[in-house]
């Protein structure tokens, strides 16, 4: 459904880039503390199963903040819990550098629970997008936004290069970094343009309920696989720089492999779009969810670092797949009116399923027993039922009679 300033090609263009330019350097910040989350909790933690607690505690942080961000830009604009993200971002910054400073696991799990504010308001990025795009160019900038992480890709693990030993406490270098980004990337924000959506008169349609919405066939399968995709990426993910260590290789390397994997995750966005386009959304996300599987496949072939790469490069292409699709799906399937309730719900339900596999990463990487070749292949084994789930609830929708596709 298209908003009524979605009428400018100049404004939709405008806004797009400078959601670019804001996931590529304000969204740097989330590699970064992905890749040294886990590791600093490992430092700090008295069990290593608690390890991967603080990446957990980010989604944990995400999944809350979504509806509350979303009724906020309902009514006060995009731009407006886009600051809050940033906010939420420096203050988690700053608390998890001091939790690191004063070798505190809660105060370093606070921090990362405020960084999911800032997580929470990027996932916005994308419908904020869609917010002034036509019908015809909205997949196109969905995928652009999220190609702005191929810039994040980069500048956020030669951060962590350049900083997690620059000072006496590891990893403290980089939560002071983490602060910069914020505050400088803010002012960005200065310059998006997006209509507040107006105020609905008495006699205005409501919109369907949120159980409505969910009993909605395309909505309930764009979600499904949006969770799916999102939360099996964050599975293996969390899990990566724990494994590449484990297995014998040093941070470098592990950070490496972080950077071809978010690499991999925005690189397709250039594309994506234009195969939903011309393909269909519904074929884009069996093709992600596929690709997902194959992901698994390899992982569980060997812990060569050769496996680590191709298995997290197929990792993050079909996580951009899954995801996109999902997104394009879902931003086509509820009206102007019914868009704070929808995307909030959305979020909430996968950041709610983020959070189960992130708190899920660190218990079967660590106490799956047999050391961290064991960890790692019941990480990627687990992958499994869920994929199924995805790819038969995609199956379900396609078969459905064409009149019946709401």
């Amino acid at each position: 459904m298209t908003d009524a300033a979605a009428t400018d090609p100049a404004l939709a263009r405008r806004n797009v880039t400078v959601l670019v330019i804001a996931h590529g350097f304000l969204g740097a910040q989330m590699p970064m503390i992905f890749v040294v989350g886990g590791l600093a909790g490992t430092g700090l933690a008295s069990n290593p199963c608690w390890a991967t607690l603080p990446i957990s505690m980010i989604i944990i942080g995400s999944m809350l903040s979504a509806t509350p961000i979303s009724a906020i830009m309902q009514k006060y604009g995009r731009r407006t819990g886009f600051f809050i993200g940033t906010m939420g971002g420096a203050l988690g910054g700053a608390v998890g550098a001091y939790g690191l400073y004063a070798a505190s696991f809660p105060l370093f799990l606070l921090g990362s629970l405020l960084t999911g504010v800032y997580m929470s308001a990027q996932g916005f990025y994308r419908f904020a997008a869609a917010d002034t795009a036509s019908d015809a160019f909205r997949p196109k900038a969905i995928s652009y936004v999220l190609a702005g992480g191929l810039a994040s890709a980069i500048i956020g693990p030669q951060l962590v290069k350049v900083t997690a030993d620059a000072m006496v406490v590891p990893f403290l270098g980089t939560y002071l970094a983490v602060i910069v980004l914020n505050i400088v990337g803010s002012v960005l924000f200065l310059f998006l343009n997006i209509p507040k959506p107006p105020l609905p008169s008495v006699d205005a349609p409501r919109g369907r309920t949120r159980l409505e919405l969910l009993k909605t066939p395309r909505i309930a399968v764009a979600v499904i696989c949006a969770m799916v995709s999102y939360a099996l990426m964050n599975l293996v993910m969390t899990s990566t720089p724990l494994a590449v260590v484990g297995c014998g290789f040093d941070k470098a390397s592990a950070a490496d492999v972080v950077t071809a994997h978010v690499l991999a995750m925005y690189i397709p966005s250039f594309f994506t779009g234009h195969l939903i386009a011309r393909f269909g959304v519904e074929r884009i996300l069996g093709a992600g969810i596929a690709i997902l599987a194959g992901a698994g496949v390899v992982a569980i072939q060997g812990v060569d670092l050769e496996n680590f790469y191709i298995a997290l490069v197929l990792l993050g292409i079909g996580w951009n797949f899954g995801f996109i699709g999902a997104t394009s799906m879902l931003a086509s399937a509820h009206a102007p009116h019914e868009r704070g309730r929808m995307q909030g719900l959305n979020d909430l339900l996968v950041f709610g399923g983020v959070t189960v596999a992130s708190l899920a990463s660190g218990g079967l990487m660590n106490c799956s027993g047999g050391g961290a070749e064991a960890g790692w292949m019941a990480v990627n084994i687990a992958m499994a039922p869920f994929l199924v789930l995805a790819g038969g609830a995609l199956i379900w929708l396609v078969m459905r009679p064409k009149d019946d596709m709401a």
